[in-house]
């Protein structure tokens, strides 16, 4: 399981125009799920996700989490986080997982984050052609990787 996460002042995603959720200061997190990937994957990034330090304090210093600020989550389905890239120059998705994988782990990522949060956690469509804009805060980009744990 993969995330980037990106810190932003806001976040939004559409679907043929129609906005269907939007965030201001916090985090905006694509998920990738491939099939090997389960609960214990996703409860250790979800915990690492809430608890990471990225967030300034009053020194400016990278030093405060997303509960610390109260910030706000978006999670979007990426299933282009699982690109194989060594071969050749077309990314190959083998490694993404199905449907009937993905979907039931990218429910419990949020629901999980919700409980955790203590507040809803804005998401897009599963599977569906989104539009996203953001105002990234820094910038702050991170990749993590459940199965490299660095």
């Amino acid at each position: 399981m993969r995330i980037l996460i990106q810190r932003v002042r806001k976040a939004k995603v559409k679907i043929e125009g129609d906005l269907i959720d939007f965030i201001g200061q916090g985090l905006l997190v694509f998920l990738g799920i491939e099939n090997e990937d389960d609960t214990n994957d996703l409860e250790w990034l979800v915990n690492k996700l809430l608890h990471l330090r990225i967030f300034n304090d009053e020194k400016q210093v990278m030093n405060l989490s997303l509960l610390d600020v109260k910030g706000e989550l978006m999670v979007i389905s990426q299933f282009t986080l699982m690109a194989a890239t060594k071969k050749g120059n077309r990314p190959s998705y083998i490694r993404a997982a199905s449907h009937q994988i993905a979907i039931p782990l990218y429910e419990k990522f949020l629901l999980l984050a919700e409980e955790s949060l203590g507040n809803r956690v804005a998401r897009g469509v599963f599977g569906a052609d989104m539009k996203i804009s953001l105002i990234n805060d820094g910038p702050v980009t991170i990749f993590i990787d459940s199965k490299n744990k660095e």
